[in-house]
C-alpha cells in the first residue's frame, strides 16, 4: 500500500514490469488468462485450453516480440534472450500465460535508461506501443491515472523493481474505487 496525504493506492499485480538485478534484465509479460479449476484435473483441461488458444498464443506472442524489442533498446547486443516462454503460472483464482525475456544491460545504459524503454508495459498498450497510446488517450472516455502505471523502487547500488499497476485500488474520502 501506498499511503499519501488525502489518498491511499493499494494493489497486489502479479506482472514484473521490468527489473533490474546486477545489471541483469527481467521483463515478464503475462498474456492469457484462465480461471482456476474446481479440482486438478479441471485446472489441467482450462491450462490445455489456454496454451491451445490461436488468440491467446497470438497476443502472448506479440507481447513478447514487443517486450525484446523494448529490452533491445538498452541491451548489451546479443544477450536479449527468452528464457522461459509461455509456461503457466496458477493463482488462487485464476492462471496466467507467462514468459521470461533476460538481457544484460548495455555498459552506457542505466536504470532510467531501462525503465524508460519499457514504460508503459505492452501488456497495457498492445502493438505498435506508440500508436496504440495515442488511440488509448484519444477514445478512452476516463484517463488511467495511475492505473497501467508503474509501482516500484530504484536503489542507490543501480538495482530496480516495478510491477504494473493494476488490481489496484484508490482509497479516498471513505471509498474505495477498483
Amino acid at each position: 500500500m501506498l499511503e499519501f496525504e488525502d489518498f491511499a493506492i493499494c494493489g497486489s499485480s502479479p506482472e514484473v514490469m521490468i527489473k533490474l538485478t546486477n545489471n541483469d534484465i527481467l521483463l515478464r509479460p503475462i498474456a492469457g488468462t484462465r480461471k482456476r479449476g474446481k479440482d486438478r484435473q479441471r485446472d489441467i483441461e482450462l491450462e490445455a485450453e489456454m496454451i491451445n488458444d490461436p488468440k491467446e498464443c497470438a497476443e502472448h506472442l506479440m507481447l513478447i516480440d514487443l517486450g525484446r524489442n523494448d529490452v533491445g533498446r538498452v541491451a548489451r547486443t546479443g544477450t536479449v534472450k527468452v528464457t522461459d516462454m509461455m509456461r503457466v503460472e496458477r493463482y488462487s483464482h485464476v492462471m496466467h500465460m507467462v514468459s521470461d525475456i533476460e538481457a544484460q544491460l548495455a555498459d552506457n545504459k542505466d536504470m532510467f535508461d531501462l525503465f524508460m524503454a519499457t514504460f508503459t508495459a505492452g501488456t497495457m498498450t498492445g502493438a505498435p506501443k506508440i500508436k496504440a497510446m495515442e488511440l488509448i488517450a484519444k477514445f478512452e472516455k476516463l484517463k488511467r491515472g495511475y492505473y497501467s502505471g508503474s509501482v516500484g523502487y530504484f536503489a542507490f547500488n543501480g538495482n530496480m523493481d516495478s510491477a504494473i499497476a493494476i488490481r489496484t485500488a484508490l482509497i479516498q474520502d471513505d471509498k474505495v474505487t477498483l
